[in-house]
């Protein structure tokens, strides 16, 4: 019963108090409604100055504040927003789960997103972020934001929007190229990242989770950093590490100094969740740089390669190998006839310096010769038994030669959206053809948007007319309008194909 009286006196108190306070809103409306509108006033300043709390030294030593708002608004002008689209299944697809895979996946968000019931009709769309490097409407970006898309659109910080057309792109690096068509465009200068040291604050630029114009700042965490998310066969992994909050959606975006010049361009997250949860990366503007110069010099990326297998020394490897501790980069294997053993390094050597360069670890020995191309010449030294030995080395391509390998890069072939090589002559007679052009990368532009034609297909004619080399490709399309007709064949497919499209 004294239970039931307390709870009793409880339930009287609270509506007493709720009582109270409805009597207390209402007598104050009340009052409050009989003074005079003039009676609240909001006392307003012209401004109110930041307190700058941080401080930095210039390169001269003279410490000033740390202020990221010049540097904002020197660079927002030069970063874009990426829209991918794939507005139909492709021609090769086979049956899909609801999310694409991708093996940037726990890294990435700006990944492809699948409705639910597997393949549909309906658009899909993915976002990332672009850096114009000139004025002439070039954009670096990463590979994985414009894979596999049909339609490229570019957003500036101004909210104009442009179409884009794919230049070229390199999946080794997770970089590409794209260019749009605009004037009086804002752009950013590269450095070279190689003077950029771990402390040094960075403003990260981009557009996470769609939210354009985002700016992040951070340090350099490290450098030379490998993660293992690439997969391509000569991959590249050297990135800077920045804990400047990188999200899904920041991928192709800048990562600046404070002088607002690009030292890399973020790409990857380390993160258990696709969200930032402490560190991000990006390809080092070096790399950029060289990418950038061979898809404009020579369609494609020149790859210059010693030819071995290798890993990082530590003090456990030395205790394995039974040998004195040498800081450097372990020769696993050197590849037959490759431009190392032609040079006479062998398997055991520690490498330790390239170029001049001294090398501790394997993604920085990476980074190194991503730089050069086949037939660029480095002298290096390795430690062999505990004497240091030098050798010049002159690089290779994949095939064991010093040639570059041009890939035709007129406008015609990127409005249509695709890199074309020669078909040989032992191809050409195992498929019973007179010859032809192969189609070897497909990229977003005409022939993704328009059909349902897959990388690998040789066109043997285009509207009836022969063709022997891509020279022909471009002298046929590129005064061309209205509607094409493409004929030939699949080397894993029986009989003639034809893809019609249109052109203006």
């Amino acid at each position: 019963m004294k239970r039931h009286s307390s709870s009793t006196k409880t339930y009287f108190f609270s509506a007493l108090i709720a009582l109270t306070v409805s009597v207390g809103v209402i007598g104050g409306q009340k009052y409050f409604s009989n003074q005079k509108e003039d009676a609240v006033a909001l006392k307003t300043v012209e401004g109110v100055n930041g307190k700058h709390v941080l401080y930095t030294a210039d390169k001269e030593g003279n410490i000033t504040p740390l202020d990221f708002t010049d540097t904002s608004a020197k660079v927002l002008d030069a970063v874009v927003h990426i829209k991918a689209t794939q507005s139909h299944s492709m021609g090769n697809a086979q049956a899909m789960p609801r999310e694409l895979p991708d093996p940037f996946k726990q890294f990435f968000g700006d990944r492809f997103q699948m409705p639910e019931g597997g393949l549909q009709q309906q658009p899909r769309v993915g976002s990332g972020s672009g850096v114009i490097i000139n004025e002439k409407g070039y954009i670096i970006t990463n590979n994985h934001v414009i894979d596999n898309a049909q339609e490229l659109e570019v957003t500036l910080h101004n909210n104009e929007t442009y179409k884009a057309t794919v230049i070229g792109t390199d999946p080794t690096t997770d970089l590409a190229l794209i260019q749009i068509k605009a004037e009086n465009l804002k752009s950013i200068s590269l450095v070279n990242s190689d003077d950029v040291e771990v402390g040094e604050w960075v403003l990260a630029i981009g557009n996470p989770f769609s939210l354009t114009s985002t700016v992040t700042a951070g340090i350099v965490s490290a450098k030379a950093r490998n993660i293992n998310i690439n997969k391509e066969q000569f991959a590249v992994e050297s990135f800077i590490q920045t804990d400047a909050a990188i999200n899904p959606g920041n991928s192709g975006g800048a990562l600046v100094n404070l002088e607002g010049n690009l030292v890399g361009i973020n790409t990857a997250i380390a993160s258990q969740t696709g969200s930032y949860s402490g560190y991000g990366f990006a390809v080092p503007s070096n790399i950029v740089t060289k990418v950038v110069e061979d898809l404009l010099k020579y369609g494609g990326v020149q790859r210059g390669m010693l030819g071995v297998t290798i890993r990082t020394m530590d003090g456990n490897m030395a205790k394995e190998k039974d040998m004195d501790f040498v800081k450097g980069v372990w020769i696993e294997n050197v590849g037959e006839n490759s431009a190392a053993e032609k040079a006479g390094i062998k398997a055991g050597d520690v490498l330790v310096k390239i170029d001049g360069i001294k090398v501790v670890t394997s993604p920085r020995l990476q980074e190194i010769v991503a730089q050069h191309r086949p037939g660029d010449q480095l002298d290096v030294t390795v430690n062999r038994n505990g004497k240091e030995v030098e050798f010049q080395v002159t690089l290779e391509n994949a095939d064991g030669t010093t040639d570059m390998v041009q890939i035709e890069n007129k406008e015609v072939l990127n409005f249509l959206g695709a890199d074309f090589e020669n078909v040989d002559k032992k191809t050409a007679k195992k498929l019973g053809i007179d010859g032809g052009v192969k189609i070897k990368n497909l990229y977003a532009g005409q022939l993704r948007q328009q059909t349902q034609i897959r990388t690998g297909f040789i066109i043997t004619h285009i509207d009836g007319k022969k063709v022997a080399d891509v020279k022909d490709v471009v002298a046929t399309l590129e005064k061309k309008e209205g509607g094409v007709m493409l004929e030939g064949v699949y080397e894993d497919a029986p009989g003639k194909k034809y893809y019609a499209f249109g052109v203006n």
